[in-house]
């Protein structure tokens, strides 16, 4: 079966941008796909006034997986870590121009490892993100409510 990928989606799988760690992150989140095997870990890099200087990945999976993360990471790069909560799995596959219907999961890995990092931070540093919600670190116990 073929999958009809967007360029933007070819374009990230193959040149994925802000692949790596971060020594000693503000955050870091792990999250995985018991499903497919996918697991992506997102580090970030935040500054007093709570603005992301850099955000990196690594993630074990499909291109989809990859296409996503990476993503992502240049969608949060700047931003507050409030306005980071609203890239939501949909703001990620719009920026990719969709994404088929089996690898919607992927997105939702991205916006999850996000929040998981985000989470940590906030953890780490005895504050709350308004409107964070604890993280998954599996992902298809998302999908199976809806």
């Amino acid at each position: 079966m073929a999958m009809n990928y967007s360029e933007k989606v070819i374009d990230h799988s193959l040149n994925p941008r802000n692949v790596g760690e971060i020594e000693d992150p503000s955050g870091c989140g792990t999250v995985g796909n018991a499903v497919c095997g996918d697991i992506m870990r997102v580090y970030l890099d935040i500054d007093e006034n709570q603005v992301i200087q850099d955000a990196k990945f690594k993630t074990f999976g499909c291109g989809a997986a990859i296409a996503t993360s990476s993503m992502a990471t240049v969608l949060i790069k700047g931003k507050t870590v409030q306005e980071a909560l609203e890239v939501t799995n949909k703001a990620v596959m719009e920026a990719l121009d969709g994404l088929p219907k089996v690898k919607i999961h992927c997105s939702l890995l991205a916006e999850q490892a996000i929040h998981a990092a985000l989470w940590d931070y906030a953890d780490k540093n005895g504050i709350v993100i308004e409107g964070l919600e604890r993280p998954v670190t599996d992902v298809s116990e998302l999908e199976e409510e809806g």
